[in-house]
């Protein structure tokens, strides 16, 4: 299992510590120091859609120039992220088989 998060972000350490808590065995990725490979960005893609991928509401999204905003495809969005690795919706979880975005009420029922 692996979960891609931001080590300064809330969510992520609140996801981190129940999935910890529940006895869960996965590795750790912080997006933003240890990067994201082209691999990784295209499955969490593919198995979910760049639009639920895609962090929408970060500043660095808000930062982007309107070109790299328009036209989005699922290969753009893929390049985007993996170009600017803080644009992928965290936590990212993943076993291989499923996969999930966010901490919510419905995505800790996946996992927990």
């Amino acid at each position: 299992m692996k979960v891609f998060a931001l080590k300064t972000c809330d969510t992520c350490r609140k996801a981190i510590k129940e999935l910890r808590d529940a006895g869960l065995d996965f590795d750790v990725t912080d997006v933003r120091a240890d990067g994201l490979n082209a691999d990784d960005i295209t499955m969490i893609v593919e198995a979910i859609g760049f639009e639920k991928a895609l962090n929408r509401r970060s500043t660095t999204w808000r930062g982007l120039d309107d070109a790299d905003k328009a036209d989005l495809t699922a290969v753009k969005a893929a390049t985007l992220i993996e170009t600017h690795p803080t644009l992928l919706k965290r936590p990212a979880i993943t076993d291989g088989q499923t996969t999930t975005v966010g901490w919510d009420k419905a995505t800790k029922a996946v996992w927990l």
